[in-house]
């Protein structure tokens, strides 16, 4: 199985990105190559779940391949396994915790990719969420990219060029990969092969995703997953006396904050745990009270990285209940046009068709506004509670 095997439904960027290798293997070998085939910057566009930083691994792993022939990217040889695992010292992948990637870290960043391989044939920067980017932290990635060492290539992960995502000044310096939603039908074939799930549960998992190989991984495997989405879904049809809006609203918010307490407990235990054995806590030494005495400040940086982690999980859990209602108002439109086109939620045609057959279709585009402004109002750092009950008091009202 080559790297390429999870870059679900999109050939043909597999095709431009195994192009790419072979002549990234032919400029480290010094042979003859077309020209533009490689270049030192790349930019994977797609909507979520289109496997964005799939395929930027996948490439990564493509690029320090040591097959000695065949395609680029064997998945076999060690530094296809080790770059698709993580572990490959030339790879150097970003994953923003908190909500936007600081100046401080890309600096440092920025300089090490300017360093020559050590063990691979590129020294590979993988920046996931690049749209996260503050302006200081996009500033002090243009000057690395501007300037490029030569064996330094650089593969950015955003929803789209637009300039709210990304920089124009960086896109411009980027040769764009664009991603689309993958059929329900590859997603299933993936999760019946990949992951060894049931047939009749990979296709229902698949026609529920929206598109997203992950979420649709979720929902196949974890009850609480399915759990959470009938609930966000039910809220629509629930909202009969005006108590409901709290009700619902709290229970929205509650399920955000225990995923994010879930998704982070253990990994914010073992991080402080390992602070304080590392600045001397339970030593007996010379000099350990001191050193446990200057750990207070360390210990307060760590919770504040831990509290912003904590607060994007939220944020994405509540993002994730907002684009289901958002597929749940989209299948009444549809239904209401009576378009012949597949509905966001299968699953759920029985409430849409009653939905359909009770609201008018402004009072439905009324609420589909609401959600769209509910998610506007969460990215300017409005309360989550406060944002939420807004949206769902205009859902009641319609």
């Amino acid at each position: 199985m080559t790297v390429w095997a999870d870059v679900v439904g999109q050939p043909h960027a597999v095709e431009v990105l195994g192009t790419a290798a072979e002549a990234a293997a032919d400029l480290v070998a010094g042979r003859p190559t077309t020209p533009g085939a490689m270049t030192h910057a790349w930019l994977f566009t797609g909507p979520p779940g289109s496997g964005r930083s799939t395929a930027a691994r996948a490439f990564a792993a493509a690029l320090q391949c040591e097959a000695p022939a065949g395609p680029r990217g064997c998945g076999q040889c060690q530094a296809c396994r080790t770059t698709m695992h993580g572990t490959h010292a030339d790879v150097r992948l970003v994953v923003p915790e908190g909500l936007s990637i600081s100046v401080a870290e890309m600096r440092a960043l920025v300089q090490v990719s300017a360093k020559r391989p050590t063990t691979g044939r590129w020294q590979v920067v993988i920046i996931e969420d690049a749209d996260r980017l503050t302006e200081g932290a996009a500033n002090a990635l243009l000057k690395a990219v501007e300037e490029p060492p030569d064996r330094t290539v650089f593969l950015l992960c955003a929803p789209s060029d637009h300039p709210d995502d990304i920089s124009v000044t960086i896109r411009s310096r980027c040769r764009n990969v664009g991603l689309r939603t993958p059929s329900a039908a590859a997603i299933a074939e993936v999760l019946e092969h990949r992951d060894g799930i049931e047939p009749a549960t990979a296709q229902w998992a698949a026609s529920v995703c929206g598109g997203h190989i992950g979420r649709a991984s979720r929902l196949a495997t974890d009850p609480d997953a399915r759990q959470r989405r009938e609930s966000v879904l039910a809220i629509p049809l629930g909202l009969r006396r005006f108590g409901d809006i709290f009700s619902s609203a709290d229970a929205l918010v509650k399920a955000a904050e225990q995923d994010a307490v879930a998704a982070n407990e253990d990994r914010n235990a073992a991080e402080t745990e390992a602070l304080k054995t590392a600045m001397g806590a339970g030593g007996t030494g010379k000099g350990t009270a001191s050193a446990t005495r200057g750990a207070a400040g360390a210990l307060k940086e760590l919770e504040k990285r831990q509290k912003s982690r904590a607060t994007r999980t939220q944020r994405d859990s509540l993002d994730l209940a907002l684009v289901d209602l958002m597929g749940f108002y989209r299948d009444v439109l549809v239904t209401k046009a009576r378009a012949e086109v597949p509905l966001t939620h299968p699953d759920r045609a029985n409430d849409v068709a009653n939905a359909a057959s009770m609201w008018t279709s402004e009072s439905t585009l009324r609420r589909l506004e609401a959600v769209l402004a509910c998610r506007d109002a969460l990215q300017q750092n409005v309360k989550p509670r406060f944002a939420i009950e807004a949206m769902i008091t205009s859902m009641h009202r319609g």
